[in-house]
């Protein structure tokens, strides 16, 4: 049986962000195949998305087109079992004593740096292609 449509609309659907070069704002509902939108400024990401999340929900409802259920969001314990060469504990356990840290904490810091690290570099790559896609650089010699 169909839920009703206020049943929907009640429903909180995850939406992502994303910041465009040119300083507007994309916004996409993962769970809302096609639900889109883009905002300008950043005080207009909520209105914007709350007004294109209502919209698609009508229009699917209308059309009789099955509504997906929001995503569950996931929940992490903050523990997770690494194996790894008794030689790379060994100095990762050294390094930690010379910081005059636990290995938990050292292993933490260098797992949070790595990952800023890959964070910006996928940024950086992003921002490189759409330069290239955009026409922004020559890639011939003038």
């Amino acid at each position: 049986m169909r839920k009703p449509l206020t049943d929907y609309l009640a429903m909180h659907y995850p939406f992502k962000v994303v910041a465009e070069p040119d300083g507007a704002y994309f916004i996409e509902f993962p769970d809302l195949p096609g639900c889109m939108t883009q905002a300008q400024r950043a005080e207009d990401i909520g209105p914007m998305a709350e007004e294109i999340r209502t919209l698609w929900l009508e229009t699917e409802y209308e059309r009789g087109a099955e509504i997906p259920l929001p995503s569950a969001p996931v929940e992490y314990s903050g523990k997770f079992v690494l194996r790894l060469p008794k030689s790379l504990h060994r100095a990762l356990a050294d390094s930690a004593a010379l910081d005059g840290v636990s290995l938990n904490q050292y292993v933490v810091m260098l797992l949070a740096r790595g990952d800023t690290q890959a964070a910006v570099q996928r940024h950086v790559e992003r921002l490189a292609k759409h330069t290239r896609h955009s026409g922004l650089v020559s890639t011939s010699a003038d």
